[in-house]
């Protein structure tokens, strides 16, 4: 599975520009339209995840913006993407931007996200919990962070054990690789 960008600080450039301008554009349509256009964006994001084609499309320079806004046009009808999110699709392939569109997703989830008060939550284990573990995990970040959590989870063995937590602007090392690494500098210091 591949890993969403983050969008931990302030969103800016291309991406942030173009985000912003469809989140305002959605928002005078309704809460309705805002939910819409995200569940389309997160459509095409997961063709582009699942296509190599549509990769090379997306990031290689090679193609014209009328290539890229004729194969983005057919992509849409074909899915059934429409509205807003093919407007704006289309315009970014017209615009020879397509290489950002998935940073511009990730923008406009982190700002939708905002708007709607849910605070990122991104979590690195050693190994998958069961879901109970999970479910008691995001209770708990929820009672820090005063209201709902995104809990976006990362698989990394070499932690070892425990886990990290970047929620907002903080983070906890908790990690097994932590402790053994400040163990091992305290033991330096001592002998």
């Amino acid at each position: 599975m591949a890993e969403q960008p983050s969008m931990t600080g302030p969103i800016s450039g291309v991406a942030g520009r173009y985000a912003s301008a469809l989140l305002e554009t959605a928002a005078e349509s309704g809460v309705a339209a805002i939910d819409q256009v995200e569940a389309d964006l997160d459509r095409f994001d997961a063709l582009v995840r699942e296509s190599a084609d549509l990769q090379r499309l997306v990031r290689s320079p090679v193609f014209s913006a009328d290539e890229q806004l004729a194969a983005v046009t057919t992509i849409l009808d074909r899915s059934g993407i429409g509205g807003l999110a093919a407007n704006f699709l289309k315009l970014v392939a017209s615009r020879r931007r397509l290489f950002a569109v998935q940073q511009m997703i990730a923008a406009y989830k982190a700002l939708v996200a905002a708007r709607k008060g849910v605070v990122r939550a991104d979590v690195t284990l050693a190994a998958l919990p069961a879901v109970q573990v999970l479910d008691d995990l995001k209770q708990a970040l929820r009672d820090v962070a005063g209201g709902d959590v995104d809990l976006h989870v990362k698989i990394d063995p070499s932690i070892i054990g425990g886990l990290v937590v970047r929620l907002g602007s903080r983070m906890l090392d908790a990690s097994l690789r932590n402790k053994l690494n400040s163990i091992r500098l305290a033991m330096k210091e001592v002998g």
